[in-house]
């Protein structure tokens, strides 16, 4: 049942129930002991997802367990302890493989974060692809991303093209926070060699198109890189139908813990992708004259990897999966279309990004006149709410739109609309006192 809530006029908004009818998302809080805490003397109001998720008992848990009674590294032992640890993290791999709709756990490569899975597939680029056509770049060769993306999804191809003399391009952004996809067939082109973009932007909460992306770069002959740290933990994602050659995504924006992420590539392109570190775990023979790597992914995990991370990413999963990932997102889509409307009552707030919460994930960025974000970030934190300040590693998008920075809230499967009415009246509270 809906119920509403006042407005600064007097009137009333929709309220959504904190869940959909028939969805248990509404009773999900009490598995978060985090919410039993308090800040400042107020109740936790955590609006802070898009940077890192909280974590439930069920996967704290599982993660104990692990250190308790099977804690062994994975890989060749043959003992008790190594093979559960080896089980376990394996186990792991192919919850995440099934999780994405990857055709083989084999597709899934364990990296420490997003960061580090964009990076892994830049370095096949940098010089090291060996003497596969589709990695080779140099000038002439052109890379493009877009005006949204996230530092991880721009530094590394900057940094790729100042080492290669390839040139770097980038899709702008409409006035709304789209992308402006109006040159795209001048943008991707015969010398682009590869297209990395955001499903999801982490600052506006857009959420972007990608048949005609991928269809283009198809055409040309490019490979096509997807930044889903902001899709894969909020909505159904298919990466058979998104039709792309790598996606990067983390753990702990999805119920898991930090310090795992993985990528998702296609068989054959991984096949014949160099190593990224080298070390153990990733050879097969070694000699003083050379040596031999074994297939992927294991040549991709050099080293002990994260096992009692993977092992919780693999219990974050198994939770996701039985609230559903349908159920997350037209629970977020609601949430986000009450809290909108809440927002654009509040005298002298702006918000980023689309209007429609159709197109857009359950983040909200917004600047209130007259106030410096530090200022508001910490006025709100005051009265136990957690929001980001900042340029969230997004500075161009914080230049597009003329402002230093932003504050940002942002909602999971446990945000409820009283978190948004906590806002709400807290910003209004600050533009009343500091605006």
């Amino acid at each position: 049942m809906n119920r509403t809530a006042p407005t600064q006029e007097g009137g009333s908004l929709t309220r959504p129930d904190p869940a959909p009818p028939g969805s248990e998302i509404g009773r999900l809080r009490a598995d978060f002991p985090i919410f039993g805490r308090r800040v400042h003397g107020h109740p936790l109001v955590y609006l802070d997802s898009a940077s890192t998720s909280q974590i439930p008992l069920p996967v704290l848990d599982r993660m104990r367990r692990h250190e308790q009674w099977h804690n062994g590294n994975v890989g060749r032992a043959v003992h008790t302890l190594g093979s559960e640890a080896t089980e376990a993290y394996e186990e792991a791999r192919a919850k995440l493989a099934a999780f994405i709709d990857a055709r083989s756990p084999d597709e899934i490569v364990f990296t420490r974060n997003t960061t580090e899975a964009i990076n892994l597939v830049a370095h096949a680029f940098g010089g090291a692809g060996g003497g596969d056509q589709r990695f080779r770049l140099g000038p002439g060769d052109e890379i493009v991303v877009s005006e949204m993306e996230h530092h991880s999804n721009l530094v590394p191809w900057q940094l790729l093209c100042q080492r290669t003399g390839a040139t770097l391009r980038w899709i702008g952004l409409t006035d709304d926070g789209r992308l402006d996809l109006s040159g795209l067939d001048e943008l991707i082109n015969e010398r682009t060699r590869l297209v990395s973009y955001v499903h999801v932007s982490n600052i506006l909460g857009t959420v972007n198109p990608t048949r005609p992306i991928v269809d283009r770069a198809r055409a040309v002959g490019a490979i096509t890189m997807l930044d889903a740290s902001q899709s894969v933990p909020h909505m159904p994602v298919d990466v058979a139908a998104l039709d792309v050659d790598f996606v990067a995504f983390t753990g702990h924006k999805m119920c898991g813990p930090t310090g795992i992420g993985a990528l998702w590539g296609r068989a054959d392109l991984l096949e014949v992708m160099p190593p990224f570190l080298a070390g153990g775990g990733m050879v097969g023979t070694v000699s003083m004259e050379g040596t031999a790597f074994v297939p992927p992914p294991a040549r991709f995990e050099a080293g002990t990897p994260a096992i009692t991370p993977a092992v919780g990413l693999g219990a974050a999963v198994d939770y996701l999966s039985a609230v559903g990932m349908a159920a997350v997102h037209r629970h977020e889509q609601q949430l986000t279309a009450y809290a909108l409307a809440a927002l654009a009552e509040v005298p002298g707030l702006r918000v980023f990004g689309p209007t429609d919460p159709a197109h857009r994930g359950g983040t909200i960025s917004f600047a209130v006149q007259g106030v410096d974000p530090t200022v508001v970030g910490r006025q709100l934190d005051a009265v136990g709410v957690q929001v980001r300040v900042g340029r969230h590693c997004a500075g161009p998008v914080c230049a597009r739109y003329g402002v230093p920075a932003m504050a940002r809230a942002s909602f999971y499967l446990y945000t409820t609309t009283d978190d948004v009415d906590a806002l709400v009246t807290a910003l209004a509270d600050i533009r009343r006192r500091f605006g």
